[in-house]
């Protein structure tokens, strides 16, 4: 992985071909103060900078890179209810919180939604999300799904597939069956977060590309230091996720970058659309190490998955994942690749965001081991609330124990994929 503190340009992905615009926005030069500063340009900080504006708040963002130049702008695309953990954060607070974990799990589908409409952000969002089944036992999980809804009175559609209807709206036949729900969908990962931070500046969000920070200067007004420039703030949240090496004292050796990848063919034809996915849902397995994939707004099918816990990139990103791509279609052989990209994910080992505070004003939430797009909205709204005082959500996840693997980062690298080797057997069986 590059170093953090070089500043680099988007990867060569198929979001950033075919992104809306190309941000430009100044490198942070100068002393600047306001109530909030956010570090990282991503969609943790994005959703909470434009949470805190909406709210009133004065903000500066300062990213090293690019506008969701990291996992934001180059995952799957797949807007998947949940936070990762919360059966955990169950557990340990009680039934009593039950309700307030199921509204908190689809907040972030609520957030998007109201965003891409409010702001007339072009992102593609298309609602649609089905998860297979590989295996028997995987059945019991749909439907486990489809029942935890009816509990819950769900009120947005969804049903179950069984194997005949799930190899007539996918054309294959690797799945036993599927289930789909239509609140969940799949977007242009890239383009909302873009879409996000240009209405975050027409709330007054200033926002500062090109800029890693270096440090920061704790105190009453904690003072964030560039190469060339400042922002003094009431309160500081770092929203740097994988890639972040800020505040090693605190935050070293809690989450774990993991390679994560994607391919894209060239356009399919309508023949192809309706033979493999005409009803254009995103799909993911059951699978410990997921495969998932969907149709791009202009019919490529971007293909994504087997996560890399190694530390080490593929040598050819196509040669890693098309084969995956072709066991499930093998009626593609021979489609043009035209894009191919990876990056880093933040893995946590218990699976629960890490998510605190340091000296009082500089808030911290990272590591949503795959489960970004939902769960960084849902975390944008709990750190501005917690910004404002209001701490009951921030406190379910800030209070849960997380586990800081000593030595290396490479040393809890290797033991993330140690024990992701123990569940690909386990998918094997």
């Amino acid at each position: 992985m590059k170093s953090f503190y070089q500043q680099q340009e988007h990867t060569a992905s198929y979001y950033a071909a075919s992104a809306n615009e190309n941000t430009d926005y100044p490198v942070l030069e100068g002393s600047d103060s306001v109530d909030i500063c956010v570090v990282g340009g991503g969609f943790t900080g994005v959703a909470t900078a434009l949470t805190l504006a909406e709210r009133g708040y004065s903000v500066a963002l300062v990213e090293a890179n690019r506008v969701g130049w990291g996992a934001s702008g180059r995952n799957g695309g797949q807007l998947i209810n949940g936070i990762s953990g919360l059966g955990k954060i169950r557990k340990k607070h009680g039934e009593g919180i039950a309700d307030m974990l199921w509204d908190l799990r689809w907040r972030g589908n609520d957030i998007v939604h109201e965003r891409v409409k409010k702001y007339a952000i072009q992102c593609d969002l298309k609602n649609g999300f089905l998860t297979t089944a590989l295996k028997p036992r995987q059945i019991a999980d749909l439907e486990y799904e489809a029942e935890e809804r009816a509990q819950h009175n769900f009120p947005y559609p969804y049903e179950i597939w069984d194997k005949e209807k799930t190899r007539d709206n996918l054309g294959t036949d690797a799945f036993l069956g599927g289930f789909v729900c239509y609140r969940d969908g799949h977007l242009h990962p890239l383009n909302l977060c873009i879409g996000e931070a240009r209405a975050a500046t027409e709330l007054g969000v200033r926002i500062f590309e090109q800029s890693p920070v270096t440090g920061i200067a704790h105190g009453e007004r904690p003072i964030v230091k560039t190469a060339q420039g400042s922002v003094t703030a009431d309160a500081v949240v770092l929203a740097g996720n994988a890639y972040s090496l800020l505040e090693p004292k605190y935050l070293s050796n809690l989450v774990f970058p993991a390679g994560s990848y994607v391919i894209a063919t060239e356009p399919l034809s309508d023949a192809q659309v309706t033979e493999i996915n005409p009803q254009d849902v995103a799909v993911c397995d059951s699978n410990e190490i997921v495969d998932y994939y969907r149709l791009s707004a202009d019919k490529r099918l971007l293909y994504g998955g087997a996560c890399n816990y190694s530390g080490r990139e593929p040598e050819s990103i196509k040669a890693f994942i098309e084969p995956r791509m072709l066991k499930i279609y093998p009626q593609l052989k021979g489609i043009k690749i035209d894009y191919e990209w990876g990056g880093q994910i933040g893995i946590v080992l218990n699976r629960i965001p890490a998510v605190g505070r340091i000296n009082k004003n500089v808030y911290y939430c990272q590591g949503y081991s795959g489960h970004g797009v939902n769960a960084t909205h849902v975390m944008g709204e709990v750190i501005a609330d917690a910004v404002a005082g209001t701490m009951e959500k921030f406190d379910l996840f800030a209070d849960m124990k997380h586990f800081r693997m000593p030595g290396s980062q490479w040393m809890g690298s290797q033991v993330i994929a140690l024990g992701m080797l123990y569940y690909r057997m386990k998918d094997m069986l």
